[in-house]
């Protein structure tokens, strides 16, 4: 070998070294995910970024939902938001109003070749953040409905059918008595009250919570949740309460724990709740549907959507919204979303993810967990579709606040349902001041 051919093979070789590898383009996720939950969200951003090369999702933990939210829009006002936000179900009134600050989902897919067609996902999903015009707004990530889940062991005990939960809400009232009867100190609880017993038990019983169909009509609603069925809903836990057959436990999801550790045997809360009861449960459970009432025409409807979606926020270059496109059409794989669907509880976005999850046999070795599912690709009707209201978190505040009145036995329900109209319909007035359309 030459030491001329050995100068140039060297330089090149130099020179090949010193050029720059072709950069990725770096996606920021911020999400409110913890636990099992967030390896769950660091599991699908790997799978992605494994199977390309062009993008890098950076999921980043960014406090529970209320402080992800805020430190989302202190971001956006300092010029360095992050491309993609989750953001929970109750702040989606607010991030459609906030047309500047985000780009919907519907426009960067199409911008990027990816079509969007709404018969593809389950009707309740996506049709909760979705336009009138049919846009998507947000891609539904994680979502959820309310289910009643109950311990089959402690149904046993109490001579009760542990393959035959009640169906009906005088049926629970029944069986807590049952229990309280056999030991049990916390028969029913519940997670999320104004959730469960006032959003989703509306849409349960096709019933409105508030007007202009639930504010999908315009944000000129106001709320509607003192009618006579919704006091008697109330009135009844109320004196469940008084009984010792309906334990509050405290707001958001503080009622989750103790159905977890065996101590309440009945708790209404999220269909999300799967994971964790299988890993911390020592004893066999169920999952039921919403109770309701037989004598209401229509109930039971279908239950009302919970957890969050993505959103992407504006201001970023083109190219980087290709890698978000290319991120939530990797998303929308049936493979991806029936092994989230069975790994965490919350439901399948899409059809075809549900149709590969029945075929697996899943359904079948899990029962129950098809329950939320079922709850949710009934039709929906006006009256059902969801709950989307301007200032929920504020309104959902007042909920708690009120009915813990009503279960520390110091105000009845109609003056409880009653101020929670008044001062919820003072700030749905707020935010329609604020975003006049």
């Amino acid at each position: 070998m030459s030491r001329k051919f050995f100068t140039a093979t060297a330089v090149a070789t130099i020179v090949a070294f010193s050029l720059p590898a072709q950069a990725q383009t770096e996606i920021q996720w911020w999400h409110s995910m913890t636990g099992g939950l967030n390896d769950w969200v660091v599991g699908l951003a790997n799978g992605f970024n494994a199977s390309q090369k062009d993008y890098k999702i950076v999921p980043t933990y960014k406090g529970q939902y209320a402080e992800s939210m805020t430190a989302t829009i202190a971001a956006f006002r300092a010029g360095n938001a992050p491309h993609i936000v989750q953001v929970f179900e109750v702040g989606t009134a607010t991030m459609m109003a906030s047309k500047g600050a985000i780009v919907p989902v519907g426009k960067v897919l199409a911008d990027a070749g990816y079509k969007f067609d709404p018969k593809a996902y389950i009707p309740a999903v996506v049709g909760y953040y979705t336009a009138p015009s049919g846009q998507m707004l947000s891609f539904p990530l994680n979502s959820s409905t309310t289910v009643l889940n109950y311990n089959k062991d402690l149904f046993k005990k109490a001579g009760l059918d542990p393959n035959k939960p009640p169906q009906t809400w005088p049926e629970l009232a029944l069986a807590a008595a049952k229990l309280k009867a056999s030991g049990v100190a916390c028969p029913f609880t519940t997670s999320w009250v104004g959730w469960t017993q006032l959003e989703s038990f509306s849409t349960w019983h096709n019933t409105l919570f508030a007007t202009q169909n639930n504010g999908f009509g315009g944000t000129n609603t106001r709320l509607v949740t003192n009618s006579p069925l919704h006091v008697r809903h109330i009135e009844n836990l109320a004196n469940m309460a008084k009984q010792g057959l309906f334990i509050y436990r405290g707001r958001d999801n503080r009622g989750d724990a103790p159905f977890y550790s065996g101590e309440c045997a009945m708790a209404t809360a999220s269909s999300s709740t799967y994971a964790s009861i299988k890993k911390n449960a020592k004893f066999d459970f169920g999952i039921a549907t919403l109770p309701y009432y037989p004598d209401v025409p229509g109930a039971p409807q279908n239950t009302v959507i919970g957890g969050a979606s993505l959103w992407v926020m504006s201001g970023k270059p083109a190219a980087d919204y290709k890698g978000v496109a290319a991120f939530f059409n990797y998303l929308t794989s049936p493979e991806i979303q029936a092994k989230s669907h069975q790994a965490t509880g919350y439901l399948p976005i899409t059809l075809a993810a549900l149709a590969l999850t029945e075929k697996s046999g899943f359904y079948k070795a899990n029962p129950g967990t098809d329950t939320a599912v079922n709850q949710m690709i009934r039709k929906t009707t006006d009256k059902s579709r969801g709950v989307r209201l301007g200032n929920m978190l504020q309104i959902r505040t007042i909920v708690d606040e009120e009915l813990e009145q009503v279960w520390a036995g110091k105000q009845g329900a109609k003056t409880a349902l009653d101020t929670i109209v008044k001062r919820g319909n003072e700030q749905l007035e707020r935010f329609q001041k604020a975003n006049k359309r």
